[in-house]
């Protein structure tokens, strides 16, 4: 694991290069704004004790590019399911907010797991406590989705190769 320091140096690479990326213009303020940016991101996460302690580290695998060809596949379903409901004469919309059992999903499980329904158009993540995860899921058929669990069982198989 490397040091500290090191850990301190390659977050503040890569903020910086993405901050670079992102911001497409490099004009002296916005530099300015991306290096003050940058520095108050390292001191919360310094104060927090992130580098202290071990946070997840995705290996990439082929269990983890299955996934997310899977995610993608799924983004592209609800897309189309969405776009449907919407464009529909007669708005059949059934918005809704349910409940999947945490179980025994680890914080990486229960974060992959609610990342992922976010990301899948029609659902939002809304809270997450010790027992449950609350979704919000506007139509009946993206609900019907949620709880067949089958994204579930498919974060829980990932998270247990990484």
């Amino acid at each position: 694991m490397p040091s500290l320091v090191a850990r301190l140096f390659i977050t503040a690479l890569l903020l910086s290069v993405s901050w670079l990326l992102w911001s497409g213009m490099y004009k002296p303020l916005l530099l300015a704004l991306g290096v003050v940016s940058v520095a108050l991101t390292m001191l919360l996460a310094y104060r927090m004790h992130f580098f202290k302690v071990r946070v997840y580290a995705l290996r990439f695998s082929v269990g983890i590019v299955r996934y997310w060809a899977w995610l993608f596949f799924e983004v592209i379903k609800s897309s189309l399911q969405v776009t449907r409901e919407i464009l529909r004469p007669t708005l059949n919309l059934k918005p809704q907010v349910i409940h999947i059992p945490r179980a025994s999903r680890s914080d990486f499980q229960t974060m992959m797991l609610g990342n992922s329904i976010t990301l899948t158009p029609g659902t939002i993540t809304l809270d997450v406590d010790e027992d449950t995860i609350l979704v919000h899921a506007l139509t009946q058929a993206g609900a019907d989705d949620v709880l067949a669990g089958s994204m579930a069982r498919r974060v829980d198989a990932f998270a247990e190769e990484a």
